[in-house]
């Protein structure tokens, strides 16, 4: 497509916030007419011949800094903040993160509008919302397509990235994509420019503020998903404790038609429990979100209620592995000081008289304020605890585990020997490997907070390492004699 008419295409639909013309070198229509863009590109060692590259701004790098590499590699033209001047067309604008989503979007001939797209964000919950929503559509006879968390290496992709995916379903003949949409992605306009069938909003408790900031900010961000720029229609969870009814009224009072369901300790939808395989009561919570989606895409209420209790496991999400010497072993997602909470009551109920040891640790590099929340959540929710790294990143996981030891009332043991109820081992083999050590017959070991994940990153390495593998061999190999 030539640089004139994508940009006219896209003010077209968008108006202000895709400008009327290129600055500087081509500014002229006729000369814009010349330029053609073939490609869109945010990553100057990815460009090639025909790419407008986009100068993206950032907290480590800011694209302007390679523009030339990116015209040398073949760019045709240039989306910028601030003015440079390369000898190719630059397009002068605000925000180049929400331009790029909007020109590749209509680049790509606006792939959302050729299929159904559903959106669904909140704390917890999104990969799981997704998963059962894709299952019950395929049982329905859809064609499905899946993004998130257990697909990419990004929640939610880059929109350049995100747009052409979305092209290539539609070409494939995909009806209907679930998509999960993060908020740093909601604040980085990566969804921008995508037309949503029907989009959801689980819940929201802390997480990401060393991102966002405060949890003010991150709300917004989630919030943004909830107005008519992205869909018409709605379906948001109302936690039991009334948490959601703001999102709920500001979801209506920008327009869209908004289904709010009521979360409780035994939660009906639709006046009757759901048959699910699937145990905990957040489970249930995710299943209605996905349920009531279902019915929004058409499904009828009979067809849900089958298919959902026929539904997968969700890789990562409170999958048990097969017992051993009747101990139980569950690896679950939960990093957040509610999902702990949460996958740690429905641990107490399978259990029933057992007791619930948990290994856990926090991400390094992340936000330090809810380490503490996690520490508290473990002390008060697992018999046992042992404390260990998850994702260190850049930071010695001594000093994680230090801070969650804040929210801790217990003492650590010195030794694995002997009795305890905490245990620090840095060392996450050795943790998950006491853990099961410690544990009897009838014992339920919680693995939290790196699920469906096969690495661990640590000093900028990302080294193999699968909690359900490294559990299943250290639970194959238990002596049976404790």
């Amino acid at each position: 497509m030539d640089l004139g008419e994508l940009l006219s295409a896209a003010r077209r639909q968008w108006g202000d916030d895709v400008p009327a013309s290129a600055a500087g070198t081509g500014a002229s229509r006729v000369e814009l007419g010349s330029v053609d863009v073939t490609g869109i590109a945010y990553d100057s060692r990815r460009v090639v011949a025909g790419d407008l590259f986009c100068c993206l701004p950032g907290s480590r790098a800011d694209g302007h800094d390679h523009a030339a590499g990116a015209v040398e590699a073949g760019a045709s033209a240039l989306l910028v903040e601030r003015e440079l001047d390369l000898g190719v067309p630059r397009i002068l604008v605000p925000n180049a993160r929400r331009a790029m989503g909007l020109l590749a979007s209509q680049l790509h001939g606006r792939p959302s509008q050729r299929l159904q797209a559903v959106g669904v964000t909140g704390t917890n919950g999104k990969t799981s919302v997704v998963h059962l929503l894709s299952d019950i559509l395929r049982q329905a006879g859809r064609r499905v397509a899946e993004s998130g968390t257990l697909t990419g290496e990004r929640t939610t992709p880059e929109a350049p990235d995100l747009q052409a995916s979305l092209a290539s379903w539609a070409a494939e003949g995909v009806e209907v994509v679930c998509m999960e949409v993060s908020s740093h992605a909601l604040a980085q306009h990566r969804v921008d420019g995508t037309d949503f069938a029907v989009v959801a909003h689980t819940n929201l408790s802390r997480d990401h503020l060393d991102y966002h900031g405060t949890m003010g900010a991150y709300a917004a961000a989630k919030q943004r998903l909830l107005t008519p720029e992205f869909s018409r229609q709605a379906v948001v969870m109302v936690e039991a404790d009334g948490a959601g009814r703001d999102r709920v009224a500001s979801a209506h009072a920008a327009g869209l038609d908004v289904v709010a369901l009521e979360a409780g300790d035994a939660p009906d939808w639709r006046g009757a429990p759901l048959d699910l395989p699937l145990p905990g009561r957040f489970a249930a919570h995710n299943a209605m979100v996905a349920a009531e989606l279902a019915l929004c895409l058409g499904v009828v209420e009979e067809e849900v209620r089958a298919a959902l209790a026929r539904v997968a496991p969700v890789p990562g999400r409170f999958e048990s592995l097969p017992q051993v010497d009747g101990v139980w072993v569950v690896v679950d997602y939960a990093h957040t000081p509610e999902a702990l909470v949460s996958v740690l009551s429905t641990a107490r109920e399978v259990a029933g008289d057992g007791r619930v040891l948990c290994v856990f640790g926090c991400g390094g590099g992340r936000d330090r304020g809810k380490r503490a929340e996690m520490g508290r959540a473990a002390d008060e929710g697992a018999d046992i605890v042992v404390l260990t790294s998850d994702n260190p990143r850049d930071e010695p996981p001594e000093g994680v585990i230090a801070d969650i030891l804040v929210g801790m009332e217990r003492e650590p043991a010195g030794a694995p020997g002997g009795e305890w109820t905490l245990l620090v081992e840095p060392d996450r083999r050795a943790a998950i490997a006491a853990a099961i050590a410690r544990a009897r017959p009838g014992d339920l070991v919680l693995v939290a907070g790196k699920g469906h994940e096969r690495t661990q990153e640590a000093a900028g390495e990302h080294l193999p390492f699968d909690d359900r593998e490294v559990a299943g061999e250290l639970l194959a190999n238990r002596d049976p004699g404790r």
